[in-house]
């Protein structure tokens, strides 16, 4: 017979993993990690040759970050988007509706080399930012994985009736939670590298977006789920393991 406080921790616990795992299967498949804030003259000044290469699927990095400085860009692990006006002739009013265009990275561009001076490919590869975006793309993926498999073992655990699962299932949370965690630092790490070699202008002001917030926030509700599962899996063998030992006295 299982304890109420044990009981309470895993209830706790599962609702914590709930949690954790929309909020980062929304900020996977969001793309407001990152935003950019510029003057609203600057994407009426974007020519439309420069929104055809944005979109082109063989922009390269400086191409498409010079477009995310001026046109209110938003960048997520998946796609890359800008603002810009409907009608982008130059003889359109100046209260024109606003657009998005968005587009997709390839799994190439995620696994592509990053280079010193982003754009000149003869600048040599910048295994730094490489390394930080693949894992960046990765470590997501990775973490959810575990929440979703850690649940399948949960059911399993419910189907058996037994408690002793629960310590993998925290185990494999907290190396969710830290998979997120270091998604969330490469995705820093990865942006103050670019900024150091593509500085935005100075009128365009640039900050995490509520995606990246999401996966910030998820990382904690793992570990916080991790160890409720721990502790109640723990204790509760150390009583059962008492009481058999006082019974058999």
């Amino acid at each position: 017979m299982m304890d109420n406080r044990f009981a309470t921790a895993l209830v706790i616990a599962c609702v914590l993993c709930l949690i954790s795992t929309i909020y980062m299967a929304a900020s996977i498949g969001t793309d407001f990690w990152y935003e950019y804030h510029s003057p609203a003259g600057n994407a009426s000044e974007l020519s439309k040759s420069i929104l055809e290469e944005f979109i082109s699927m063989d922009a390269d990095e400086k191409t498409y970050t010079d477009a995310l400085f001026r046109c209110n860009g938003t960048v997520g692990l998946w796609r890359r988007c800008i603002t810009v006006p409907k009608n982008s002739h130059w003889y359109s009013p100046p209260e024109t509706d606003m657009v998005r265009n968005c587009v997709s990275f390839s799994l190439s561009d995620q696994f592509a080399e990053k280079y010193m001076e982003p754009g000149n490919h003869n600048s040599g590869s910048d295994l730094n930012r490489t390394y930080l975006w693949r894992l960046q793309f990765l470590l997501p993926f990775v973490s959810l994985g575990l929440m979703c498999f850690g649940a399948l073992i949960g059911l399993c655990a419910c189907a058996c009736r037994s408690l002793y699962p629960a310590i993998a299932i925290g185990v494999l949370h907290f190396l969710a939670g830290l998979c997120t965690l270091g998604s969330v630092s490469c995705y820093v790490a990865g942006i103050e590298l670019l900024h150091k070699k593509l500085h935005p202008p100075d009128d365009v002001q640039g900050e995490f977006g509520w995606s990246f917030c999401l996966a910030c926030v998820s990382a904690p509700l793992q570990f916080m789920a991790a160890a409720l599962f721990i502790w109640a899996a723990r204790t509760n063998r150390k009583e059962f393991t008492l009481l058999k030992a006082y019974r058999v006295a």
